[in-house]
């Protein structure tokens, strides 16, 4: 909850700021281009994942190792003193070059989302006639989309963020993406990828949907008269 809520809060802090500064750049009245979508989005993810990748070490931690076994963390700070006594701070990068190859992820699913958006919006009149159900749809068709394209570097990431079984010891991206190969082929790269699109599917539906819902009404709520004027 932690992560989500703060990787969320950030992404969206940066990328409102960066379109503004597009939009700026090239106008008023200018239409962005998905280059321009996936440049913002691409640039907030890098800084997203920057901040917040020993949250996600710490969490995969807790996951892969069992409540009693003898290295267990048994919360946030205990994990977080762990790894600070045992690795120092590169403990809490481990992963995050993959985290940043799949800041594409992010990229891909805002630049879909937003050209889904400018389009459904054409066909219904304006953005303002978009429905909380069309912002449901949007969200989950760009997520579907995106998970699809980016699938591998989450395996890969997960995989760097816990010891190898047999040597009992972290291994670097080309061990882990050669192991991976060798052992379970092309498909291993996309292992649990079903589920995981459907684990995540109902959280983004609704961190989009509050999204929209917010920027629509928050304005309203601290300058009514100015929306009204709108």
């Amino acid at each position: 909850m932690i992560g989500n809520s703060v990787s969320w809060a950030l992404y969206f802090l940066w990328y409102g700021n960066l379109k503004e500064m597009l939009v700026s750049l090239r106008g008023e009245n200018a239409q962005l281009s998905s280059s321009d979508y996936f440049i913002a989005s691409g640039v907030s993810g890098i800084l997203t994942a920057a901040c917040t990748n020993p949250i996600w070490v710490i969490k995969t931690r807790m996951l892969s190792t069992a409540r009693n076994a003898p290295d267990a963390y048994t919360g946030i700070m205990h994990g977080a003193r762990d790894i600070w006594t045992r690795e120092g701070i590169p403990g809490f990068y481990r992963g995050l070059i993959p985290s940043l190859f799949g800041v594409s992820h992010g990229a891909i699913q805002f630049m879909a989302y937003e050209q889904l958006k400018n389009h459904w919006a054409k066909s219904r009149g304006s953005k303002q006639d978009l429905t909380n159900l069309d912002y449901v749809n949007l969200s989950a068709m760009s997520k579907a989309f995106a998970g699809s394209v980016t699938y591998p570097y989450q395996v890969l990431r997960t995989r760097l963020q816990i010891k190898d079984e047999a040597t009992g010891t972290f291994l670097n991206v080309r061990g882990v993406a050669s192991q991976i190969w060798k052992q379970e082929g092309l498909a291993g790269f996309y292992r649990g990828l079903g589920p995981n699109i459907i684990r995540v599917l109902p959280s983004t539906c609704v961190t989009f949907l509050v999204y929209e819902n917010t920027k629509h009404y928050l304005p309203r709520i601290y300058d009514p008269e100015d929306s009204a004027g709108e």
